[in-house]
This record gives C-alpha cells, sequence and structure tokens, in this order.
C-alpha cells in the first residue's frame, strides 16, 4: 500500500482476516526451496553414476556406395552450336533419350553429303587398287617369261657347247692322226731321198713322196685351222652365253623393279583407302553426335547451358544426371585423433537432416528418430579437407533408411564407443583426454551385447 498521505489507516485495517494475506505473508518459502534443491541433488549423484556410451560425433553427407549410381554430368564429345533442347530439369529419362541436339561449327564438316563423297574416294581408290594388282600379276607373268626365255637360250648355247667341244675332241684326235700320217710322210720322202741319191729310187718314186708329203702337210694345216676355228666358236658360244645373261638381267631386273614399285603403289593405295575408311568411321560418328543421349536412367537435375544457338565446346558439360536407383551409402570426414578407434563393422548412428529425431549421445537406448549403419570403408590415406573419410551403409538388421533419402543430404553421425559413468566423461572431457577404447574381452562383450 503506497503511503502517498500522512494520514496513515494501518491501524484501522485488520490483515489476518483476509485469506489471500495469510497465504503470503505467513508462508514459508524456504522449505519448498529446499526439497528441490534436495531432489536435485540426489538426481545428480544418480545421473553421474549412471553408465554414459562414448562416442565420437561427426558430419558427412549421403552419397551412393557404388560410382555409376552417382549423379553425373553429361558432355558433348564434339563442339557445336545448340539447335534445341528435348528435356527440362526434373525429367526423368531413360538410358538413351535424347537430352539435345547441336549442330556442326567447323568448316571441315559443313557438307551435308561428306559421307558419301568419302565412300565415292574410298571406292574410286579400290579400282586402283584393282588395276595395281592386275599391273603386278601382268609383270610376275612377265618376269616369269623373261626367266623362261633366258633359260631356254642358255640351254640351246649349252646344247651347241656341248656339240662344238665334241667336235673339237674328234678333230684332235684327227690332228693327232694327220701329225701321225704327216711325220711318216716327212720320213719316207727322207728316206726316198737318200735313195735316190744313192741311184737306188727312181725320180718319179721321189717325187711321189714328195706330193705325198705336201698333202699330208696342207691336211695338217687345214686340221689345225679347223680345229683353231672350232676353239674361237667355242669361246664366242661362252661369249654368247654371258651375253644372254647379262641381257636377261637387264630386262628382268628392270621387270622386277616395276613389280616392286606397282607393290608400293599398291601398298601405297591400301594405306589411303585404310585413312579413308578411319575418317569416314570418325565421319559417321561424328554424325552420331548431333544428338546428346543420356548414359543412364535417371533425373535432370540442372541444365548448365541455356537458350538455342549458343556454342559449346567438345568435352562441355551440358546436363547433370542424377540415376534414378542407387544404393545409398553415408561419407563421414573423422578427424586424425580419432581415426584410431575407428574400425570396420563399426556401429553408427545417424540422424538425417530433414528427419526430426530426439539425440542423447552417450545414452543411445533413449535416443529416437536415429538410423543405424555400419563403417565399411576408412580410407588410408588423409583428404585435403585434413580429415579421413569413411564410409557408411546401412545396417540390415535394424530399421530401413528412409526411402526418400537423397543424394547429398547432411547427416549428423555418432561412432559408438566404450560404456563409462557420466563422471568419468565429465572428468575426461574437462580433461581433455581422448576417448577409451578397450580390446579385452569383457568389455568388448559387454558392448557386442548392447548392440
Amino acid at each position: 500500500m503506497l503511503n502517498i498521505s500522512k494520514n496513515s489507516i494501518n491501524q484501522y485495517i485488520k490483515f489476518e482476516e483476509f485469506e489471500s494475506f495469510k497465504n503470503l505473508y505467513y508462508k514459508d518459502g524456504k522449505k519448498p526451496l529446499n526439497l528441490i534443491l534436495f531432489i536435485f541433488i540426489i538426481l545428480l549423484v544418480v545421473i553421474i553414476f549412471l553408465p554414459w556410451t562414448q562416442n565420437i560425433q561427426t558430419q558427412g553427407f549421403v552419397n551412393a556406395r557404388n560410382p555409376e549410381q552417382r549423379p553425373q554430368a553429361i558432355q558433348t564429345v564434339i563442339s557445336g552450336k545448340i539447335e534445341s533442347w528435348f528435356v527440362k530439369e526434373g525429367d526423368r529419362v531413360k538410358k538413351g533419350d535424347t537430352i539435345l541436339q547441336i549442330s556442326e561449327i567447323k568448316s571441315e564438316y559443313f557438307d551435308t553429303n561428306l559421307v558419301e563423297r568419302t565412300q565415292e574416294q574410298i571406292d574410286a581408290k579400290a579400282s586402283s587398287l584393282e588395276s595395281y594388282q592386275l599391273k603386278i600379276n601382268a609383270l610376275e607373268r612377265q618376269y616369269n617369261s623373261l626367266e623362261s626365255a633366258k633359260n631356254l637360250k642358255q640351254k640351246q648355247i649349252q646344247i651347241k657347247i656341248r656339240q662344238i667341244r665334241n667336235q673339237i675332241s674328234i678333230d684332235s684326235m684327227n690332228l693327232t692322226t694327220i701329225i701321225n700320217e704327216h711325220a711318216i710322210a716327212l720320213n719316207q720322202q727322207e728316206r726316198v731321198k737318200e735313195l735316190y741319191d744313192k741311184g737306188l729310187k727312181s725320180l718319179s718314186e721321189l717325187q711321189e713322196k714328195q706330193v705325198k708329203y705336201q698333202q699330208m702337210s696342207a691336211k695338217l694345216v687345214m686340221q689345225e685351222n679347223k680345229l683353231l676355228n672350232e676353239q674361237n666358236e667355242l669361246t664366242n658360244y661362252f661369249i654368247e652365253l654371258s651375253r644372254i645373261e647379262q641381257e636377261y638381267f637387264d630386262k628382268m631386273t628392270k621387270s622386277q623393279s616395276e613389280r616392286q614399285s606397282a607393290i608400293s603403289e599398291q601398298l601405297n593405295t591400301e594405306a589411303i583407302i585404310a585413312k579413308l575408311r578411319n575418317e569416314l568411321a570418325n565421319y559417321q560418328m561424328r554424325k552420331n553426335q548431333y544428338f546428346v543421349l543420356a548414359p543412364q536412367d535417371g533425373f535432370i537435375t540442372h541444365t548448365l547451358n541455356q537458350g538455342i544457338g549458343e556454342i559449346i565446346k567438345e568435352g562441355a558439360e551440358v546436363a547433370t544426371i542424377s540415376p534414378s536407383e542407387s544404393q545409398l551409402a553415408v561419407e563421414l570426414y573423422i578427424k586424425p585423433q580419432d581415426l584410431p578407434l575407428i574400425e570396420n563393422g563399426q556401429k553408427v548412428r545417424m540422424q538425417f537432416d530433414g528427419w526430426p529425431a530426439f539425440v542423447i549421445s552417450g545414452w543411445p537406448e533413449a535416443t529416437t528418430g536415429v538410423f543405424e549403419g555400419n563403417v565399411v570403408v576408412v580410407d588410408q590415406f588423409i583428404g585435403e579437407n585434413g580429415y579421413y573419410r569413411a564410409i557408411i551403409s546401412p545396417d540390415t538388421s535394424s530399421k530401413a533408411w528412409p526411402e526418400n533419402l537423397r543424394i547429398g543430404t547432411g547427416v549428423r553421425a555418432f561412432i559408438l564407443l566404450n560404456q563409462v559413468p557420466v563422471w568419468y566423461e565429465i572428468w575426461r572431457k574437462l580433461n581433455g583426454f581422448p576417448a577409451d577404447f578397450y580390446n579385452n574381452g569383457s568389455k568388448i562383450k559387454k558392448q557386442k551385447e548392447a548392440y
């Protein structure tokens, strides 16, 4: 009551007659406060002795386990100008569906009949190849004919050589006979002359012997000349044999050279045909690249180029596709000091962005709205961000992950470790000690039973 006036009325009012005044003024407020404080202390003592599950808290995001199931960029193989789009963002596409159409921008591919003209060049070169093959066959027949003619002439000369050698052998024997007869005629002439000088022989007998001697001398000269001519003829045949060898060697060498040149031209033509066929295949393949197709079933999440008439380079990304089906996993990033506490098969509890959950990290049994997984991969090297990456796959023994979960969703994870009292966990955190990780049988068995 405000004491504004100097005239007080307190003596005229009996406050004890009012029930509300009794409840306020005569109430002892210390008893409830003491009770609440006592109950709080009891609860605090109970809580600090409760078991607490140590855990590592980290963050990550949802990704696909298989690389082909992750979102990917759709790229163009060739450069070109955008002519038309066949999809828009959010559309569902199947493998092979057309995303967009582009047109040619390089001058060497402007010809609309480029494939047909290249095929005509291949056909023309193929005809030329056949002509070279006919030429090679003709030159090969010519070479064989020259070789046969050479062999024939050589055989003819060799036959003549054998004949002249036989004739020389016969004439040599005749020459020997004539020489003997010439010697006998000379001897007879000398004896008859001696007898003539003594008067024992007549002049006619002497002249007869002289004529016979002269005849034998002439016959000897003729036989020697004949033998010499035959020897000269034999020499000429050998010279002719060498001349034929040289003549046909030049002709056959020229024919062989022309044949090798034709073969070289044929191989060159085959190389040109192979190159043209390669170009034809490239042209046909390039023609198929004017339409950019979806590489797999999925959803078009983002188009990176807009409008019509925009020029894009080869290998440029034009859109992003997210596969319609994927085996989801979670990528978590672990601090280096926590890496020794992580191993394959370890339990992980996760809270996904967009799915409400009530989380008490140290009491997983009291947590609701979380999902479980298992550690399947831990990187052997540190990432550029200074963390190690761990991949978590769904735990088939617990409830399934949300059906509407999408790649890229944020994740808050709790990797469960050892069970300790609450007071120990508070003391450990105040002192900055690392979490406990025991390998003795009782601890591990107790931890597995809790899971």
